[in-house]
């Protein structure tokens, strides 16, 4: 069991545009798959809730980066290296395990308190405020480019004082890296990305602040802290983890609403199921598909698959919150469903440390949108195209438009 029937499913841009299709069929036929990802790594695709739980928590589905590099020769059947990221970006906690992974968490955690990110509620509704009133008149907008990009980048580059004036180059390097699709630019992205983090650090070292990552920087716990790699590595995930999962979640979310109007109806009726939708937006088309790379230490059995010692395991959290033995009628979109259980933010001790801040940049954005604008899908859904990454799942663009509603 595990492989189709053809052998191992090789992922294209079919599951690209519909991977709801594919992980149903999955689904069906075993827990986990062995599939071929876009440029050639041969990994196990776990689709089923339960069994994707048990994965993202269970110790023997470790994540150490250089073990990872290691593993990627074995199981390679593409051209070139396997190997593309620059190796000062990966030193961050998503790719450790405890107790390195402890030491790590416990230093950000100090510097991502929950009274840091509420104090942060009047400044992403003053962005938002901003962006939406940049947008009025214009009819027709881009959703993604007015609104679901810039307000998380803007909020995570004045959390970490980022300098806005690179913001269109980092967009690009985190694009690049994150598809992963294409080596001839991933090493030039990648060498970008850590110059520009490291001179960063470096003014931070120099220069602290009262922010984020001045506070990560100068961060001790027990006389630790962050060296120099860690901390490029670590501005890296968060920023890039900062703004691509909160452009998503606003972006999927309101194309779903525009796509079921008696939802979007349910919503400008009471705003107070919100909350709620935010939940629903997270669940019904979450912001990462597949969650980053897992290794087994040893056989494990999950599910109906025993999955040997050493292989790659990828947990679509996007496959297992549309799993029907866990979620009654799964491919409804429904924002008065109850919310909670779905795996959109991960679970276990990689649960993603921003998820308030992300559902408080979804709230605001969606709300303010909903209260100041009318709005309508200004292409067909079927036109829209979803970004080639096996990671992320998103929306290049989302065409909208917008009529005042006389209220701001």
């Amino acid at each position: 069991m595990g492989e189709t029937a053809r052998g191992p499913l090789v992922i294209d841009q079919e599951y690209f545009e519909d991977p709801h299709s594919v992980h149903a069929r999955l689904r069906e036929e075993s827990a986990a798959t062995r599939i071929v990802l876009p440029r050639g790594l041969r990994v196990w695709l776990v689709t089923r809730y339960e069994e994707a739980r048990f994965a993202l928590a269970d110790p023997r589905f470790a994540k150490d980066h250089a073990k990872t590099n290691e593993l990627a020769v074995r199981h390679w059947t593409g051209e070139g290296d396997p190997v593309m990221f620059d190796q000062s970006l990966v030193r961050h906690m998503l790719n450790t395990d405890p107790p390195n992974h402890t030491r790590l968490r416990k230093l950000v955690t100090k510097a991502f308190t929950p009274k840091r990110v509420e104090a942060l509620r009047p400044r992403i509704q003053e962005i938002t405020d901003e962006l939406l009133d940049a947008a009025a008149g214009r009819g027709e907008v881009d959703l993604v480019e007015a609104l679901a990009f810039p307000l998380p980048i803007t909020v995570i580059c004045e959390l970490l004082n980022v300098p806005l004036d690179q913001r269109d180059d980092f967009r690009r390097w985190s694009n690049i890296l994150v598809a992963g699709n294409q080596p001839e630019l991933m090493h030039e992205a990648g060498a970008a990305m850590a110059g520009f983090l490291a001179g960063l650090v470096a003014d931070k070292r120099a220069n602290p602040g009262d922010d984020f990552f001045s506070a990560l920087v100068h961060a001790t716990e027990d006389d630790d802290r962050l060296d120099e790699v860690e901390l490029i590595s670590m501005a890296f995930l968060l920023l890039v983890a900062g703004h691509e999962t909160t452009v998503n979640l606003i972006a999927n979310g309101v194309f779903n609403l525009l796509r079921h109007p008696d939802q979007l109806e349910k919503l400008r009726a009471d705003r107070s199921l919100l909350p709620g939708a935010i939940e629903e937006f997270l669940r019904y088309e979450g912001p990462v598909n597949q969650a980053t790379f897992r290794y087994t230490t040893e056989d494990v059995q999950v599910g109906d698959v025993l999955i040997p010692e050493g292989h790659f395991v990828l947990v679509s959290l996007v496959a297992a919150n549309r799993d029907g033995a866990r979620f009654p009628d799964a491919d409804s979109f429904d924002i008065t469903r109850p919310a909670g259980g779905h795996l959109a933010f991960g679970h276990g001790v990689h649960y993603c440390l921003g998820a308030p801040l992300a559902r408080l940049e979804g709230e605001i954005a969606v709300g303010s949108l909903l209260d100041r604008f009318d709005v309508a899908l200004a292409a067909e859904p079927e036109t829209l195209r979803w970004r080639e990454s096996t990671l992320m799942r998103g929306l290049y663009s989302l065409p909208v438009s917008l009529s005042d509603r006389g209220a701001h």
